[in-house]
Formats: structure tokens, C-alpha cells, sequence
């Protein structure tokens, strides 16, 4: 995975460029500093002033910036709760899914399942008929004469 922050910062300090003065002064400046530090000053990045904001080719960090700093600096009391309850809602969904995908008990039955076929499985191989060939007593008795004679041959 790579790590675009460093562009991401250079395509937000772009984007801030077009954006009203009284805006960008809502940004604190030890954050806009931050920025201008640690982006990658050779990510060739520009804003295409034809294009829509949406059409514009963004960095999913560089958009995820910039929906953090709408939420904190930019964004009405209201506009913060309503993003604020969007956010609780997808993290309580995050977390139901990981507790159904992670439930221990359910872990636990699965893998009773898995075994219990496995199981089935393993017998259905043991199950099958064999051919057991029994020798019969004389030849038990030649083959230990001849290994102690060190005879070879025949049985």
C-alpha cells in the first residue's frame, strides 16, 4: 500500500488556492504549515478550473483532508451534526459487521462444522472395503527358516 499523504497535502494546498481568503483563515495555521512541510512538492498537481470539484482526479486521502477540515473549520452547527451522526452510524455498522463476520461462538461452530465434515469425510475413506490377506501357518514357518538362512526367493 502506498503512502500518498505527502501528495495528498500538495493537492490540498492547490485546492486552497481557489478558495475564498476567509475560508482558508478558518484553517488554523499550524495545520496549513503541517501541510506546506510535508507535501510533496514534486507531485505535479493542478486544478483543472473547467472541470467541477467532483470531476477533478483527487487522491482518496486528499479528499478524506478535505471532509476533515469542511467537518472541523468550514461546516455549520447542524452540518456537523448531521455529518457527525453519518459517522456514528457507519462506525456502529462497522462494528455489527465485524461482530457477526467474528463472533467467537460462531467461530467456534464453524469450525465444528468444518471438522464434523472433515470427519465424515475421513470415515467415508476408512469405510471402504479392504482386502486382508491372511498367510497361512506353514508359510509363516518357511519364511522364518529362510531369513535365518538367509535363503532368498519364493515367499
Amino acid at each position: 500500500m502506498e503512502d500518498n499523504y505527502q501528495k495528498a497535502y500538495k493537492e490540498v494546498i492547490e485546492i486552497l488556492n481557489f478558495v475564498p481568503k476567509e475560508s482558508v483563515e478558518k484553517i488554523p495555521d499550524s495545520i496549513l504549515k503541517t501541510f506546506k512541510a510535508k507535501m510533496d512538492t514534486t507531485w505535479n498537481f493542478k486544478v483543472d478550473i473547467n472541470k467541477e470539484f467532483e470531476e477533478q482526479n483527487l487522491l482518496e486521502e486528499t479528499k478524506a483532508i478535505l471532509a476533515n477540515i469542511f467537518r472541523d473549520y468550514w461546516a455549520t452547527p447542524y452540518q456537523k451534526e448531521r455529518i457527525k451522526a453519518k459517522e456514528d452510524y457507519d462506525r456502529q455498522k462497522i462494528e455489527e459487521d465485524k461482530k457477526i463476520k467474528y463472533d467467537s461462538n460462531d467461530i467456534f461452530s464453524r469450525r465444528d462444522i468444518k471438522n464434523t465434515k472433515n470427519d465424515e469425510q475421513n470415515n467415508e475413506n476408512t469405510n471402504l472395503p479392504m482386502e486382508i490377506k491372511k498367510e497361512k501357518f506353514f508359510e509363516k514357518i518357511i519364511k522364518f527358516f529362510k531369513r535365518i538362512f538367509h535363503i532368498s526367493g519364493g515367499k
